[in-house]
């Protein structure tokens, strides 16, 4: 099992949701960089659970406590490990499912890979394991700010309710001004609403997030098998409940013609920039300097608590209604999870790249 991702700046994980603690290595990371704590925090209070009446109702303090690689504030540039420790399982919550497999997740296939698994909260395989994932992109968020890149994540979905495509229509910084993480509070209003029935019927839904990387200097990616839209999408599609990728225009420009989407160059005062970014600041593969963005579909959330039909472990018909607490919607606790993978692939791009450290 891989439980490492990145390239020069990486992350190793471990943990189970039921089990002592969730943790990980980073390494990789640049030396004499302020590590503040209480933002790596925060960012994990956009993640814990129990943040509002729309997610699961479990409570976590989901405290970081770092091990290593930071000394009198600042990265030393050896590995950094950490830890955040499990405080408030309910494990016998979920004894009904150590025999029986839910539909659609992970119970099946993780038995026939390897035999065993975790029926606790689905053990690797539960969305508390991006705890890992949320640390590892604060801290690379630290070393961005430096070059001035700033990554903006929200929900742009929910359902049938959707924003416009175009992100500059929104004010980004009311994203945080709702539980859903929506920069319309019109929308906003109705994406809760919708969230709020769909988990009185014991039911679940998915929907869309968007993101915006602004700041990136040209030249990060490869022109071949490391193509950065294929970086952010291979990070992307590793989140659970991820279901599609899609950058810039994405699939919608499929209707369209090439004079219709193309994006012409100017240059004023010595710098080359495009005057529309139908290419979503990625051509061959290559940030070209003006502002990334991509959308990531989530799919509703497997583990219904309401009666679905399935099979035992010995293939036997049955009907499994999941207990425990669980999201309704993925949407507003992923999108610090969609920034941190975008931080992490982002940085490491940085440092692959000739003369930028």
């Amino acid at each position: 099992m891989s439980n490492t991702f990145g390239h020069l700046f990486t992350l190793t994980t471990f943990g189970e949701s039921h089990g002592a603690a969730i943790g990980g290595v980073v390494d990789g990371m640049p030396a004499g960089i302020d590590i503040d704590l209480d933002f790596i925090q925060q960012e994990l209070n956009r993640r814990r659970p129990g943040q509002s009446k729309i997610t699961t109702a479990r409570q976590e303090p989901d405290r970081v406590e770092l091990l290593s690689g930071v000394f009198e504030g600042k990265s030393t540039g050896c590995p950094i490990g950490f830890i955040v420790r499990n405080e408030n399982q309910h494990s016998q919550d979920y004894e009904n499912l150590r025999t029986a497999f839910r539909p659609s997740h992970a119970d099946y296939t993780y038995l026939k890979k390897y035999g065993i698994r975790d029926h606790r909260g689905g053990g690797r395989s539960s969305a508390r394991i991006t705890i890992s994932r949320v640390v590892a992109g604060a801290l690379a968020k630290l070393v961005l700010r430096h070059f001035g890149i700033e990554i903006q994540a929200y929900t742009s979905q929910v359902g049938p309710i959707a924003l416009d495509r175009d992100y500059r229509r929104y004010d980004l910084s009311l994203t945080e001004q709702n539980v859903v993480r929506c920069p319309d509070p019109e929308k906003a209003a109705q994406m809760e609403q919708l969230i709020s029935e769909v988990k009185a019927e014991g039911d679940t839904i998915g929907g869309v997030i968007t993101c915006v990387i602004k700041g990136c200097p040209v030249g990060l990616g490869n022109p071949e098998f490391g193509k950065l839209h294929a970086e952010l999408g291979a990070a992307m599609l590793s989140i659970n409940a991820a279901k599609g990728f899609d950058y810039g225009d994405g699939f919608d420009i499929v209707t369209r013609r090439g004079s219709e989407v193309n994006d012409a160059f100017r240059s004023e005062n010595g710098h080359i920039s495009t005057t529309t970014n139908h290419s979503g600041g990625i051509q061959g593969g290559i940030s070209n300097g003006e502002d990334i963005f991509f959308r990531v579909a989530f799919k509703p959330v497997a583990t219904l608590l309401q009666p679905q039909d399935t099979v035992d472990v010995e293939g036997n018909p049955t009907t499994l209604t999941a207990r425990g607490r669980h999201d309704p919607c993925v949407l507003p606790r992923a999108v610090p999870v969609v920034e941190a993978m975008a931080a992490i692939v982002v940085l490491d791009q940085l440092l692959s790249t000739n003369g930028l450290f």
